[in-house]
């Protein structure tokens, strides 16, 4: 049995109040100027650093200007452009096909709807999720990376494993205006103090009401259970 929703709809308002205060000035970390640039570097960030992928796109971008650019890549090339990134290989042939049906199916332009861009190679819901949220100003929905995954199963809103599961889970319980801020609060949050490995429970804002606190909590860590 999941938590009831009355009851995890204050606990999501205490959550959120408490990180919009510690986390003023979150936003996103990917570096872009349009939103061609800005798919790409989300399909780049697919189990990859913000960090990184920031590294390398400034070149990237440079000598790709365009989604016919990108399309009329050398797959090779494209490759080793993007070769200190995860999953290279198989990015570079996401990105000119993506790229090739911006060209011959929305006339070189990023489409704006949910379905269109989840028909792009590559393009899941997170991924559309972002460019609609800050490419086109559309919030659909709740981007779900790991660290929200993450997050939303330890502090208990959500008993959901799979990332579609998990936004259609918090999609009622949180405010429809806070969907797209709570992504980047808990990204920061995850990267600052609730990280995967060895969360520092002792400095986080939420200690008191996290069902997954190492100080008073018995959950047998180790098992993963809460995690």
């Amino acid at each position: 049995m999941g938590t009831p929703l009355d009851a995890r709809d204050a606990q999501v308002r205490e959550i959120l109040d408490r990180l919009y205060e510690e986390y003023p000035d979150t936003t996103i970390s990917l570096q872009f100027s349009n939103r061609l640039e800005l798919l790409v570097a989300v399909v780049l960030s697919a189990q990859c650093t913000d960090e990184r992928v920031n590294s390398v796109t400034a070149d990237l971008f440079e000598k790709y200007p365009s989604a016919e650019a990108f399309a009329a890549a050398d797959q090779e090339e494209l490759a080793d452009d993007i070769g200190s990134i995860t999953y290279y290989n198989n990015k570079a042939k996401y990105i000119r096909s993506a790229a090739a049906d911006i060209v011959e199916k929305h006339g070189g332009e990023v489409p704006d709807t949910m379905s269109e861009l989840t028909d792009l190679a590559g393009v899941g819901r997170k991924t559309a999720n972002v460019v609609l949220q800050h490419g086109h100003d559309v919030v659909e929905g709740i981007v779900v990376d790991t660290h929200v995954q993450r997050l939303s199963r330890r502090l208990g809103i959500t008993e959901e494993e799979r990332p579609e599961r998990i936004e259609e889970d918090l999609m009622p319980v949180v405010p429809e205006e806070d969907w797209q801020q709570l992504t980047h609060l808990f990204i920061s949050h995850g990267r600052a103090v609730c990280t995967a490995r060895n969360p520092d429970c002792g400095a986080c804002v939420l200690e008191d009401v996290c069902p997954s606190s190492k100080l008073d909590s018995e959950v047998d860590l180790a098992s993963g259970e809460a995690w």
